[in-house]
């Protein structure tokens, strides 16, 4: 048993977060030559003035190191409309597979943006934060599209993928 989970209530919080549903994203990032992209469930606004996005990449992934090289992100708002990305983007790994031959996508400032989706926004990375097993990247929103509406693709609905990269 690793420490973290031999201190009381670990056990109750990791059940309690197993039971919450909330909105999957995919964050796609480019530096160098290199385009990367996952799927992602730790994201979070974090500020209304000045807007703020808190997103988090697991080190474990390849995204995280295409994102630590890059100066702006992608970040897709999933509808269920959108599963089928989530599942490329949530079961296949960059080290063996392209996942944008697979889909379509275009570029804006300089990151890939999934035209399939119809919920996204490009920002800067303001800053990194280590938070343990994951890295937040602390963002500012520079451009994006938001529909009317959206049914969001959510934890819940994607808890039985295979990931790409184990945490």
């Amino acid at each position: 048993m690793t420490e973290e989970r031999a201190v009381p209530g670990a056990r109750a919080f990791e059940e309690l977060v197993d039971r919450l549903d909330y909105p999957m994203l995919i964050v796609t990032a480019a530096a160098g030559g290199e385009r990367s992209g996952c799927l992602v469930g730790f994201g979070t606004q974090c500020s209304l003035d000045p807007p703020r996005f808190l997103v988090c990449i697991s080190r474990a992934n390849h995204t995280f190191s295409v994102a630590a090289r890059g100066d702006h992100l992608a970040v897709h708002v999933l509808d269920r409309a959108d599963h089928e990305l989530s599942v490329l983007f949530g079961e296949q790994t960059g080290d063996r597979v392209d996942k944008f031959a697979a889909c379509s996508w275009r570029s804006v400032h300089g990151v890939p943006v999934l035209t399939d989706t119809r919920a996204w926004f490009v920002a800067r990375v303001l800053e990194r934060v280590p938070l343990g097993d994951h890295v937040g990247h602390l963002l500012e929103p520079v451009d994006g599209q938001a529909p009317e509406r959206i049914d969001l693709l959510t934890f819940q609905q994607v808890r039985d993928m295979e990931p790409g990269h184990p945490a």
